[in-house]
């Protein structure tokens, strides 16, 4: 079975990156964009964003996770900690972030190394969360093989007739991306795109044009 996908074309015309009229800031730009997704994209959650780890065999891994706060300090999600995210993490952890707008032509590319948050932050973010959302990370033991979709089903019902308090499982918590880099991609005419990439080198940001 194939598929030519050789066809597919499109034109990239809603805006450009001058280097000189950025700040010196990454994180005042990714804001800047961040917002002008927020309003102007038709992104459903626009806060998705590709992660990427590295086995214990050096073999990338990538999959969907949420944004859940950005400052300078960093890039914070939440997980379980023993998912196959988490011990990655625990190995190694250096770690690739990727946000893809496409309603707006544009990509952010952040590289890093992932930190456990504090305990307290873990928390306070866990007890804002829906009811059924702290229920599926109680009940989840992430990444494991179980037998069957019945299987997860029945546990829910289990906990739910128990009538279990809502407590924050000790392996589940938040990771902040310290980034190293971050380079901001947007769309152009003749596939010449922008990018700039701002490299952080010991806490000083240095802005430099890459070639598309």
């Amino acid at each position: 079975m194939s598929k030519d996908l050789s066809g597919y074309r499109d034109n990239y015309l809603k805006g450009e990156l001058n280097e000189n009229d950025l700040s010196d800031n990454p994180f005042v730009l990714f804001s800047k964009w961040f917002d002008e997704v927020e309003r102007f994209g038709t992104e459903i959650e626009p806060n998705a964003m590709s992660l990427s780890t590295v086995t214990i065999n050096f073999s990338p891994l990538t999959r969907i996770v949420l944004l859940k706060k950005f400052s300078e300090l960093g890039f914070v999600f939440f997980t379980n900690y023993n998912s196959r995210k988490g011990k990655n993490i625990s190995n190694n952890s250096n770690v690739c972030l990727s946000f893809y707008w496409p309603s707006m032509e544009r990509q952010v590319i952040i590289q890093g190394k992932a930190n456990k948050i504090s305990e307290s932050d873990s928390i306070e973010y866990f007890n804002s969360r829906p009811e059924s959302s702290r229920v599926g990370a109680i009940i989840s033991n992430q990444s494991d093989v179980i037998p069957s979709r019945n299987y997860i089903d029945e546990k829910l019902k289990t906990f739910i007739s128990n009538n279990n308090h809502l407590i924050k499982p000790e392996n589940w918590g938040g990771f902040c991306v310290v980034p190293s880099s971050i380079e901001f991609w947007q769309g152009r005419d003749n596939r010449l795109h922008d990018r700039i990439i701002f490299l952080n080198k010991n806490n000083i940001w240095n802005k430099k044009r890459l070639s598309p």
